[in-house]
């Protein structure tokens, strides 16, 4: 059995991570929960069947020796837990983004890999059936040149936690959900070399409103973008174009989805199918129907059985976090001085 800990006592690290490993009894030992406010540490444990609440990391490593440890803060502190738990011996599991500059996601890696742990982020849309699906059957669609990735709300600022929050988040819609279409995209396309980005951003509604689909915030207090339309230029000639909003004048209330074009056949993430134009007709290839399916708790589980020594499990490792974080990081570069980055 492995004994778990958990750091940050929030709403992802309860419906999320304490939930997965509450499925498996007979795999876990649900150790201890860290939470600067231990009344909050207190009654998650007695939410979630966890033993004992701290306050700091150092004090849990010392008393609990946990062999896995699930990193849920706000992602100004991802760092410095990651890398006090790797310090300890542990594997790790952390929420996106990595950290909140691609130096710290560099040293996140080197660290885990020095250590020989397993490091691992919840980039859970790659777990989807669709994302399988194309994965699987990639080779249909021919040469990728064009590729775009959406995760588009037109109302829907976060009402709750830190995420209006620059100095706590690192940014707004990119660095919080644009993210998962960013990582799923570059791993349906397995990671080309990037040679350059460029962006623009926009503070265009969130300082104006204060009410959306996802409840009410301070505009005053507004610190993020709200948008942000990016390309990534590949060397091998391809391109994604990656557009981002917590609030942006489309018709939809949301768009979370990845075309992408070859030049045999094009598809989607969501719904997942692959198809062509056949004398002017869509032909279908291969599409899937999927049910409901808890991508998280797949990502976690692909986690946990590399962590017992699976060689078929996949995860979001050190190194495809930091490709992620520097793609981020010059993304948002590019937005602030108007000019293209190059990698």
């Amino acid at each position: 059995m492995k004994k778990v800990a958990i750091v940050g006592a929030g709403q992802v690290a309860e419906k999320v991570h304490a939930a997965y490993y509450r499925t498996k009894p007979e795999e876990f030992i649900l150790a201890a929960v860290v939470d600067p406010d231990l009344a909050r540490g207190v009654l998650f444990c007695q939410n979630n069947q966890f033993k004992n609440a701290y306050t700091t990391i150092e004090e849990m490593l010392t008393k609990e020796n946990p062999d896995i440890v699930s990193i849920c803060t706000p992602n100004r502190f991802h760092y410095d837990s990651v890398m006090s738990v790797l310090e300890a011996g542990c594997s790790v599991f952390c929420e996106k983004p990595p950290a909140m500059t691609s130096i710290e996601a560099k040293n996140m890696w080197k660290l885990a890999e020095e250590k020989e742990a397993i490091l691992a982020y919840d980039f859970q849309h790659r777990y989807s059936p669709e994302a399988k699906m194309l994965k699987e059957n990639i080779a249909l669609l021919g040469d990728i040149y064009y590729s775009e990735a959406n995760a588009l709300r037109r109302s829907g600022v976060p009402g709750w936690g830190n995420f209006i929050d620059k100095e706590l988040q690192g940014g707004g819609p990119l660095i919080d959900y644009g993210i998962h279409m960013l990582d799923t995209a570059l791993y349906l396309l397995d990671f080309p070399t990037i040679n350059a980005v460029s962006a623009y951003q926009y503070q265009k509604i969130g300082p104006k409103k204060n009410q959306g689909t996802f409840g009410t915030w301070d505009p005053a207090k507004y610190t993020v973008e709200d948008s942000l339309f990016g390309t990534i230029e590949f060397k091998n000639g391809g391109i994604l174009r990656i557009n981002t909003s917590f609030a942006l004048n489309i018709q939809p209330e949301k768009e979370l989805d990845i075309q992408l074009c070859g030049d045999q056949a094009g598809a989607n993430l969501y719904p997942g199918k692959i198809y062509t134009d056949q004398a002017g007709e869509l032909k279908i290839i291969k599409q899937i129907d999927v049910a409901e399916n808890n991508n998280h708790f797949t990502s976690i589980d692909n986690f946990y059985r590399k962590v017992i020594g699976d060689p078929q499990a996949v995860t979001a490792d050190g190194r495809q976090g930091y490709i992620i974080q520097r793609v981020i990081e010059a993304l948002y570069q590019s937005a602030e001085t108007g000019g293209k980055v190059e990698l």
